[in-house]
């Protein structure tokens, strides 16, 4: 059974925790009056290891809320967070709820400080990507007093609900498909690593796939940047330079994967009897490739759309808070991957 929701907390929490007035602790989280570098010092380590974010509409509304659903992505260029952000505007079109987005770069530090501007103007939900979190945004998280989703990821303890895949088991997935079409040689390309905690759960499922055959990475390569099709490319030379008796290359997203794929192309390189490809997320960009690279469909407008739909209470299976919803994302063998 789901936890019963947690109160707001409130100035008071604040002072307590931090052994001063309330009126103090007002002056110093609004910055205003004439307070002592210690005390201020004590009321913001309160604040922060609470997790209490100060209410920028105070007084100016009766229920204190507004209607607006705080949505925490750590990217708009990758092509897979659009498409979660199309199913999360379509299931809220007819509720009255708004979505406002907020960017992460991946970083942990700007989730914290994007989470804390968009819990002040008490939203009425968040929908933020991951599970991973710093210990003050979890605090902020855990005492919002709003429903929070979770998505993209189910592997791990969520604040509240989460909707999202097993990464885990769809790099395990993977694994076995490629070891089953006879591959034994294969690397393993990925892009902000290891920020991307879903990437990395992925690589840690595909690593125990081919370990159950007997088999190991042959080699790695890594890219603390972002997405792109020349990245890809860059990275396959870099690798198949270093290691050129690899038959199988994994890569933690299709772009990337699809700039590999044109390189091994305009290389005149077999794909897939030489050498086979796969990426992940299942984009549409790979519609117009000369060939369709394996992937495997992340169902982000679903996760998205099933996210919302908690947010404007629209609960599945009776339960109101506390929802887990794990989607299956299925492998597409495309053209990248010899039929076993």
């Amino acid at each position: 059974m789901p936890s019963e929701p947690r109160r707001p907390l409130t100035l008071r929490d604040v002072s307590e925790a931090s052994g001063v007035s309330e009126m103090t602790v007002s002056r110093v989280l609004r910055n205003r009056g004439d307070v002592s570098e210690a005390t201020r010092g004590k009321v913001l380590e309160a604040a922060k290891a609470l997790g209490y974010v100060p209410n920028k509409i105070a007084g100016a509304l009766a229920s204190q809320r507004v209607n607006l659903v705080g949505v925490i992505i750590p990217s708009l260029s990758n092509l897979v967070f659009p498409e979660v952000l199309s199913g999360i505007s379509a299931e809220l079109e007819d509720t009255g709820l708004q979505p406002v987005v907020g960017v992460t770069d991946y970083s942990p530090e700007k989730e914290e400080a994007v989470l804390y501007e968009m819990l002040s103007w008490r939203p009425s939900g968040v929908i933020i990507a991951g599970l991973e979190h710093t210990a003050s945004a979890r605090a902020m998280l855990e005492n919002a007093g709003v429903p929070v989703v979770e998505i993209m990821d189910v592997d791990g303890q969520g604040v509240d609900s989460v909707v999202g895949i097993s990464h885990r088991r769809a790099g395990l997935h993977m694994a076995e498909a490629i070891v089953a079409a006879g591959y034994r040689r294969i690397g393993f390309l990925g892009t902000k690593m290891p920020e991307d905690h879903r990437a990395r759960k992925r690589l840690e499922g595909f690593q125990e796939g081919l370990a159950a055959a007997g088999l190991e990475l042959a080699d790695t390569e890594f890219y603390s940047g972002g997405s792109a099709l020349a990245k890809g490319r860059e990275m396959t030379q870099a690798l198949l330079q270093r290691t050129p008796d690899l038959d199988f290359l994994y890569y933690s997203n299709d772009m990337i994967g699809a700039g590999g794929l044109l390189w091994c192309l305009d290389q005149g390189i077999d794909v897939p009897g030489r050498l086979g490809l796969a990426g992940f997320n299942g984009v549409d960009l790979l519609d117009g490739l000369p060939r369709r690279l394996a992937t495997m469909d992340a169902c982000r407008r679903e996760i998205g759309r099933k996210a919302a739909e908690i947010i404007a209470g629209r609960p599945h299976g009776g339960l109101i808070g506390g929802e887990v919803i794990e989607l299956e994302p299925v492998i597409q063998l495309g053209d990248t991957i010899r039929r076993a």
